[in-house]
């Protein structure tokens, strides 16, 4: 099982905390699971540099830990989670295009939205979103395609990959200054970054959403919606400072389905980033699966 370490934030009990709360909730047997595939080397390489995958594969340890950047660690099982992670994202845009599923949520580990090119970093060693909207764009010839990142970390490796590609636009939400001390400044004309201070509420979140990420989303009329889904900016997570509840993630998946529904034909596909208290991370997705699931 991937792990970083004893007392690492991000843990295998996320999932385990996930699961609990939907079965608790009586989501979980509503819903349709599948088993993640691995990604390709092909398709991780459509965002990623051959180089830095290969290195990830050399420094791969046979037994303990190997640090790919100082919060980020491999163990013997990484790798392949980390493939499977990405390819979770393949396996769910098949579904949603193809009309099997109405929308997907990827609840995966690693997350991904911190991996830039060639670098592994914050958790994150492939960009789960950015593998599976590349997929999308070249698999089904998308022009127009958003990744609305409501982390409460900045997502620099989902705009190191696509700055300069006008078929992908974010849109995120993020504390500034924090970790990865970016965004402030876009990349590029396509990333609608906005940062928002320490102790930001849901009404203030709601407030940006209304009057900045909506009016951007209907200009741009995506012709399929990725979330990156962290639930840190949870009033109950002492990974950040800010005041957002569950409430307010059901809150802005409606809006984003209300997107999808006007211009992609319903389709979305959403992946678990951050959240690192457990109950409040249970409880954060079972509130966006529940929308997703209109339920």
């Amino acid at each position: 099982m991937h792990n970083m370490g004893k007392g690492h934030p991000e843990c295998a009990e996320r999932l385990e905390a996930i699961k609990d709360r939907l079965m608790a909730a009586g989501i979980w047997d509503f819903l349709w699971h599948i088993d993640a595939p691995a990604a390709t080397r092909e398709q991780l390489a459509s965002v990623h540099g051959t180089e830095y995958l290969d290195r990830l594969a050399l420094i791969s340890p046979a037994q303990g830990f190997v640090h790919a950047d100082p919060d980020t660690a491999m163990n013997p099982f990484t790798l392949r989670a980390a493939y499977h992670a990405a390819g979770a994202g393949i396996a769910a845009v098949d579904a949603v295009m193809q009309g099997k599923a109405a929308n997907a949520f990827c609840g995966v580990r690693p997350p991904g939205h911190h991996a830039e090119k060639n670098n592994a970093m914050g958790f994150c060693f492939f960009n789960n979103v950015a593998v599976a909207a590349r997929y999308a764009i070249e698999k089904y010839a998308l022009e127009r395609v958003v990744i609305v990142d409501f982390d409460v970390h900045h997502g620099n490796g989902t705009e190191d990959i696509f700055c300069e590609d006008p078929r992908v636009m974010m849109v995120s939400f993020f504390q500034h200054p924090f970790f990865p001390y970016s965004g402030d400044e876009p990349r590029g004309a396509n990333m609608r970054n906005f940062p928002m201070p320490r102790g930001t509420t849901g009404v203030q979140f709601r407030d940006l959403v209304t009057e900045q990420w909506l009016p951007v989303l209907n200009e741009f009329a995506p012709q399929l919606v990725f979330i990156s889904a962290g639930f840190d900016a949870h009033l109950e997570d002492e990974m950040s400072t800010m005041g957002l509840v569950e409430a307010d993630f059901a809150w802005v998946t409606r809006q984003l389905m209300k997107i999808a529904d006007q211009y992609a034909s319903g389709r979305i596909v959403s992946f678990l980033e951050g959240g690192y208290d457990l109950s409040a991370l249970g409880r954060s997705v079972a509130a966006h699966i529940k929308e997703l699931a209109d339920i």
